[in-house]
């Protein structure tokens, strides 16, 4: 089983930068998934982000050039660097595991764990 909490969320201008963190518990998967996902108000949950063991990445349009999705070394925390936030970006920001399987997916329904979100806001 796996626990996630997600930080670093918070309120910024346009053009801004902010850094989320997810926090993994303890673990000894072989492989796995983690993906980052947001809600945007009156929208539905889209993947924007996943990585690997391997640390093989891949990014939705939306957020391409823009977010960049990395892990520690030892794995345990998932970072999502944002820069050149804009508005639309506001959401809230979820990270997810997947367990026993390395592959870049952002379909919701994969992922078996799930944090309970950290809010971005991006506004002048």
């Amino acid at each position: 089983q796996v626990q996630l909490v997600e930080s670093g969320g918070g309120s910024v201008q346009p053009g801004g930068s902010l850094r989320l963190a997810c926090e993994q518990s303890t673990h000894t998967y072989l492989s796995y998934s983690i993906a980052w996902f947001r809600q945007a108000p009156g929208k539905e949950r889209q993947g924007i982000a996943a990585i690997t063991t391997s640390d093989q990445t891949f990014y939705a349009d939306s957020v391409k050039g823009r977010f960049t999705i990395s892990q520690d070394n030892a794995k345990k925390t998932l970072y999502l660097q944002m820069n050149s936030l804009q508005p639309d970006d506001t959401a809230i920001y979820y990270c997810a595991f997947r367990a026993n399987v390395a592959s870049l997916n952002l379909e919701e329904a994969v992922y078996n764990y799930w944090g309970q979100g950290t809010q971005v806001i991006v506004s002048s």
